[in-house]
């Protein structure tokens, strides 16, 4: 696999030293977010030359762009936020190209007003996943016309909470151009720790040829994400990055959840289990 991270993890001055602190870590990809580099997460415009740029720079350094944050809150409870977003999408979904990539990382949403990844009991009602699909729709039609994919990531907080919703969503679209994003440690509600054999074997196997990507942090907790550096939780990596080779993946795998200080570590725990597993990965 492609070892990588999230680029916003480095806070650094300027464009060339965040990419150079990627490289010094011995990364090859990145996941891209507008705010590492200034802007806002959904910038209005975003322009072509610019996007360029970034790309000769870390084309320069041996990084690809491997994902492009495009995410916002598609089941918000104003419609008039949703549209908003959306609106934003398109300009997001205009700058993969330039930036080198093909898959735009979205967020399913929450009922939540103030914070996409808070959980909220109405994200299990029929109106909150009528309103995903309406909004997905608009989304698709926004990838078809720049030629990219899509990326939804299963999180406990959102109303695509689970594995078995993750793939209830691509089942109802019907659209080549929606895939998803693997986190393990977004997995496990209430209560289920003690299953996470279980619960990664059933998410490897109903999404395992959809996966685009796959993240790397950890947990201590269940009944939310965890966000945690890989290493400093209770991700059975073994299992996990054992899955990722069982179902034929070999693409990014993206840390996050971490401080730049906790980087070094996090790189050798993660580069310890892919060797243990696969020397090839």
């Amino acid at each position: 696999m492609q070892l990588g991270i999230h680029l916003g993890t480095f806070r650094q001055p300027t464009l060339e030293a965040t990419l150079d602190a990627v490289c010094g870590h011995g990364l090859v990809c990145v996941h891209f977010n507008f705010k590492a580099v200034g802007l806002p997460s959904m910038p209005e415009h975003v322009d072509d030359a610019f996007c360029e740029h970034v790309a000769r720079e870390a084309a320069a350094r041996g990084i690809t762009i491997a994902t492009l944050s495009g995410t916002f809150n598609m089941i918000h409870p104003d419609r008039e936020v949703r549209r908003k977003g959306l609106r934003r999408l398109e300009g997001i979904a205009a700058a993969a190209r330039p930036l080198g990539t093909k898959v735009v990382a979205l967020c399913t949403g929450t009922r939540d007003p103030d914070d996409m990844w808070r959980t909220h009991p109405d994200n299990n009602t029929p109106q909150a996943w009528s309103d995903l699909v309406d909004s997905m729709g608009t989304a698709l039609r926004i990838a078809k016309k720049h030629n990219v994919t899509l990326a939804i990531e299963p999180a406990v907080s959102n109303v695509v909470d689970s594995a078995a919703r993750a793939r209830q969503l691509p089942d109802t679209m019907h659209s080549p151009r929606l895939k998803v994003i693997m986190d393990g440690a977004n997995l496990f509600g209430t209560g289920m720790l003690g299953q996470m054999g279980e619960v990664l074997d059933q998410a490897f196997e109903l999404l395992g040829p959809d996966i685009v990507a796959g993240h790397a942090k950890d947990l201590d907790a269940d009944g939310a994400a965890g966000q945690l550096a890989a290493g400093r939780g209770r991700l059975d990596y073994t299992r996990y990055l054992g899955l990722f080779q069982k179902v034929g993946f070999h693409g990014p795998l993206i840390l996050h959840g971490l401080d730049a200080s906790e980087v070094p570590d996090s790189v050798a725990f993660v580069r310890a289990k892919l060797a243990a597993i696969a020397p090839t990965c």
